[in-house]
């Protein structure tokens, strides 16, 4: 019995020194400064809006704004504020660093997945996440048509998770998601749901980056399918 709790607490720091190194490291790249293009394009949000584990070019935010130039629509490279282990507050605080002044014609946010990982609750996440959609919308020039929300990914399907009941993961995000969904209905925003495309990587290796939990640019390219009608419709929009 004792052996076992030991495995146990052994098991419970091992995840935690995962977790903060992964939060140390952060993102390979800083965030991007403002492009002056037509359409300005800002990012909000943790290591899947920055890109943890991939090349900077590969990250969905940059990936989007190449798309959506390729369309015809011309949108600047993405001002990415972001950092891997970001949870609502800490994203918030990272958008009063930055001091950003003006406005943009695309702001997307997604955000959440370390709350869940953290096990915060979700009456705390609602009203953070009410916050941070606020600001975005008022980023914005206060159109929320111009706000683009992501759901949030299954990380339990990654080889990170596969021992850490991924049946609860999914519940739990599911849950997160709910509450995001229709706080972004609420406020008029635009929402992707990126969640189930997520759960590819169960089945499918090439959509997981080297690190096991997060990612690959592959993947990533599967959410700009998904979101680059939403985005493009979102810059032409009054």
């Amino acid at each position: 019995m004792n052996e076992g709790k030991h495995r146990v607490t052994r098991k419970a720091a091992a995840l935690a020194m995962i977790l903060t190194v992964a939060t140390a490291i952060g993102c390979r790249h800083a965030p991007t400064p403002p492009q002056p293009r037509a359409h300005g394009f800002l990012a909000l949000g943790d290591s899947y809006t920055c890109g943890e584990s991939i090349e900077p070019s590969q990250s969905w935010p940059v990936q989007l704004a190449q798309r959506m130039r390729d369309d015809g629509v011309d949108v600047g490279q993405p001002a990415i504020i972001a950092k891997t282990g970001w949870t609502t507050d800490e994203l918030s605080a990272g958008v009063d660093r930055a001091n950003l002044t003006g406005t943009y014609q695309l702001v997307t946010l997604l955000i959440g997945v370390n709350n869940q990982f953290r096990g915060r609750s979700i009456d705390q996440y609602r009203k953070e996440f009410v916050a941070l959609l606020k600001r975005a919308i008022a980023l914005a020039g206060g159109k929320p048509s111009h706000v683009v929300v992501l759901s949030i990914p299954d990380w339990g399907v990654m080889p990170f998770g596969k021992d850490k009941n991924p049946a609860a993961i999914a519940k739990s995000i599911d849950n997160f998601n709910a509450v995001n969904r229709q706080v972004t209905a609420a406020l008029g925003a635009q929402y992707v749901d990126i969640t189930a495309e997520s759960r590819s990587a169960a089945t499918q290796p090439s959509l997981v980056a080297a690190d096991g939990l997060h990612p690959s640019a592959e993947m990533y390219s599967h959410w700009v399918e998904l979101a680059t009608p939403i985005a493009e419709a979102a810059v032409k929009s009054q």
